[in-house]
């Protein structure tokens, strides 16, 4: 694989490329390469996360002097949420790099925006491996800041679930629960259904590759339900 152009793309050359092209391996590829011996991208993903975490908790907390912790907080998830990591990614086309099996690609691997969050992160990760600490942060000041900016614009700072806790305890003076419904797919593709309650009411039904993620799909689908009731 040339990675040239994603070098140039995200403004990095590599001293080893090495590093990059194994953060571009999905565990998918493995599957269909058992002959080559190699290792997927999940280390390098574990790495990147938590490079990310401490990135985004500096870069707000010297933004944002007057927020508490909870704007802090919230702003954050808000930030490093799956859907804003995967649309990053998209400033540098990662989809195309990606190294998927056939079946995960047929099915729209290259714009899963799971698989294009975790790959992002892995990224990250091969960027502080093979450059460090400050160029792995201005990796993420380049990818993300615009998005901080636009995100804290909109003083809308709260994640899903609360937002949606929130709302439901002012106008009906209920905390939500959550209910997983149903579990499919293979382990490595997993797709969760989850219910939101208010007291028995079921309110709405989400999806999502996790329980989390379709909790709060399925409190944001709650969220314009209870604000517009029928």
């Amino acid at each position: 694989m040339n990675l040239d152009q994603l070098q140039k793309e995200i403004g990095i050359e590599f001293k080893d490329v090495k590093i990059l092209t194994h953060a571009l391996i999905h565990r998918s590829f493995l599957n269909e390469n058992k002959d080559k011996n190699l290792e997927s991208n999940e280390r390098m993903e574990f790495l990147g996360d938590s490079i990310l975490e401490l990135w985004i908790s500096d870069t707000l907390f010297r933004m944002f002097p007057k927020f508490d912790e909870g704007d802090l907080t919230n702003l954050r998830s808000l930030v490093v949420r799956t859907e804003n990591l995967a649309l990053a990614s998209t400033k540098f086309n990662l989809g195309q790099y990606i190294a998927l099996s056939k079946g995960e690609e047929t099915h729209g691997g290259r714009t899963n925006t799971s698989i294009l969050a975790d790959t992002f992160e892995a990224v990250i990760g091969a960027i502080y491996l093979d450059q460090g600490q400050e160029a792995s942060f201005q990796f993420l000041d380049r990818m993300l800041h615009q998005s901080i900016l636009d995100l804290s614009s909109k003083k809308v700072y709260k994640d899903p679930k609360s937002l949606f806790q929130e709302i439901a305890q002012a106008k009906k003076g209920i905390t939500p629960h959550y209910q997983t419904v149903s579990e499919s797919g293979p382990d490595h593709q997993k797709i969760f259904k989850v219910a939101v309650f208010l007291n028995n009411d079921l309110i709405a039904t989400g999806t999502g590759n996790s329980k989390q993620k379709a909790e709060e799909d399925a409190s944001i689908k709650a969220t314009k339900i209870i604000n517009n009731p029928v």
